[in-house]
């Protein structure tokens, strides 16, 4: 996963300071309101680093502080803020729209709303209009901009966690070689980038009924096709972040031309791009998502025969990750996660026949119940990952 942590080095000052902070967090989290020399006690920290982090979480509105006394004497009451108001912004980018949700720490979602985006637009007119409905969103729901945590943005394509930068096969080409930092300067707040299917995933174990799953799939089928993988309880980024690239594994040998440059890839059959141009041929006007899903629940048969032919191919890259790392739970999501078993039953077929017979009777394939806000959510969740408010937290 293509998070974006503030040191990657488990021996520097950064990451003990993080390290340090769930902690404190985490001790807050268990015990509840707590006095400084509480939290001292409960963590083995000094009372001078809890100070010092108390102070800088305070300042960020994760924690609120208040006099007492103990034992006594006067104290330093401190407690998490959820009742202030504070927020974890997820952003999710995609082919034509950006959403904006808030969600609380007490992870209750405070508002969500989105906007539709021109096809083919540029990374600034997407920043732009994202900055704009957050605006809206905060000042709608009364929330002040400096309860903000941070800023969590889901982008549909391949992130190098080395430069942090988006990278070839992403859906949107425009903005290839945009980067972290120029995100980071058009929002204003600190931001946590990667994949959007990542972000599924990462929703799925944080929001969804899977919480607390150690091995999770999420698959995206939408323009493009990816995977997000949860290991062992943990997002798997893989060597340089790019991982779960399934849309560009070739089902057919001698198929289509793909994007990325091969041939039958995935994306060429199962994506809804493709599904939209073969069901354009024989209809007066562009077809678009929401009518293959209104199509396919009518029972119109063409739908139905290009549904169950891109479910099959699914199927068939879900068992080679099956396979692979076995997964306890496969997650559907995307835009035509509401066909439900119209869609599931040909996936499921496909699995059962390539992965091998064990495994795809022990793993568990269902469709996502987070609809259209999963990456927005799983892009909140990467914010309180980094605040610590998520456990476990990799530095």
């Amino acid at each position: 996963m293509t998070t974006r942590y503030r040191s990657r080095n488990p021996g520097s000052q950064t990451a003990l300071r993080q390290s340090n902070q769930q902690r404190i967090i985490t001790s807050l989290v268990s015990g509840g309101p707590s006095t400084q020399a509480e939290i001292s006690r409960n963590t083995g920290l000094s009372n001078a680093t809890v100070s010092n982090i108390v102070k800088a979480l305070a300042e960020r509105g994760i924690v609120s502080t208040a006099p007492t006394t103990s034992s006594g004497r006067r104290a330093l009451s401190v407690s998490l803020s959820g009742e202030n108001g504070a927020v974890a912004v997820g952003i999710d980018f995609g082919r034509r729209h950006v959403r904006v949700l808030l969600a609380g720490l007490d992870y209750q979602v405070v508002a969500s709303e989105a906007v539709e985006l021109p096809l083919g637009h540029s990374a600034t007119v997407a920043l732009d209009a994202a900055a704009s409905l957050l605006e809206s969103v905060l000042e709608s729901s009364g929330v002040s901009p400096s309860l903000v945590l941070g800023i969590g943005v889901g982008i549909p394509g391949p992130i190098d966690r080395r430069s942090e930068t988006v990278i070839e096969g992403a859906i949107l080409p425009e903005w290839v070689g945009i980067t972290h930092t120029q995100i980071e300067a058009r929002l204003n707040y600190p931001v946590y980038i990667d994949n959007d299917a990542n972000l599924g995933a990462l929703a799925e174990v944080t929001w969804g009924p899977h919480s607390g799953t150690d091995n999770l799939v999420f698959v995206k089928i939408g323009t493009g096709i990816g995977a997000g993988l949860i290991l062992n309880g943990l997002p798997f980024g893989g060597n340089i972040g790019v991982t779960g690239e399934i849309g560009h594994t070739p089902v057919h040998d001698h198929g289509l031309l793909c994007r990325c440059g091969n041939r039958g890839c995935l994306e060429t059959v199962a994506s809804t791009t493709v599904m939209i141009e073969l069901l354009s041929r024989t209809s007066p006007t562009t077809v678009a998502t929401s009518d293959i899903v209104r199509a396919a629940l009518a029972g119109d048969y063409a739908t139905l025969r290009i549904i169950e032919d891109a479910g099959l191919a699914v199927g068939r890259s879900v068992a080679a990750i099956v396979n692979l790392v076995n997964p306890g739970i496969v997650v559907i999501g995307g835009p035509l996660a509401s066909l439900g078993e119209l869609l599931l039953d040909p996936i499921r077929r496909g699995l059962e026949v390539y992965a091998v017979p064990m495994l795809s009777e022990t793993t568990e394939l269902v469709m996502s119940s987070l609809g259209e806000q999963a990456e927005a959510l799983g892009a909140s969740a990467l914010v309180l990952r980094q605040a610590g408010l998520l456990s476990p937290l990799p530095l």
